[in-house]
């Protein structure tokens, strides 16, 4: 008898290494938990904040967008579609009118998806715009150029709201001082008009 007690001794030397590895097993499984929860919290905080900047509309944030497609200029382009304009243009001597298909080069896919939003609003500015020139003004390249121009910039009025200008002596409030150039801001939401189709009759 003296015998089999060092045999039942030595039987209840195994369960406690069963018992490390079980609890070995149970840790690394928590950290695995915990690291993947922390994680994906981590992301999931990241991409709210940077949808809640962009839903902000900050100065910064449109800067950023700015510095983001400088950086990346091999992003394909973003273009939306106006539908076709026929305006009766301004009399000379007899009546012309203008058939025109534009379309606008954005700085990216959400801004396409904001023009959308004030489409209406923006084609009644086109609309304005483009009445009041005469056949004469859009009969030589610059002439469509300028329209162009004067359509981004009275699009991005529409989109960003009205930029601060210098006051100049004697011009009233919020009045333009020059003609807007060939070449958009670096952070303009419309940075191009381009016509598919222009016909004067």
């Amino acid at each position: 008898m003296a015998e089999k007690k060092p045999e039942a001794s030595e039987s209840e030397a195994p369960p406690p290494r069963k018992k490390t590895k079980l609890l070995l097993f149970i840790v690394i499984g928590i950290l695995v938990v915990v690291l993947g929860g922390g994680g994906a919290a981590y992301f999931l905080v990241k991409k709210k904040n940077a949808a809640s900047a962009e839903d902000t509309g900050d100065d910064t944030a449109m800067a950023e967008k700015a510095k983001a497609k400088r950086e990346h200029p091999d992003a394909p382009p973003v273009f939306v579609k106006l539908e076709a304009f026929t305006v009766k243009l301004q009399t000379e001597q007899q009546d012309a009118y203008l058939q025109a298909t534009p379309e606008l080069r954005v700085l990216d896919a959400p801004i396409g998806e904001k023009v959308k939003q004030y489409m209406p609003e923006i084609r009644h500015k086109v609309l304005l715009l483009m009445s009041g020139k005469k056949a004469s003004e859009l009969s030589t390249p610059q002439g469509v150029q300028q329209l162009a121009n004067d359509m981004r910039s009275q699009i991005n009025v529409i989109i960003d709201g009205p930029k601060t200008q210098p006051k100049v002596k004697g011009k009233p409030d919020g009045e333009a001082t020059t003609a807007p150039s060939d070449k958009a801001d670096a952070d303009d939401s419309v940075q191009d008009v381009l016509f598919t189709s222009f016909i004067i009759q």
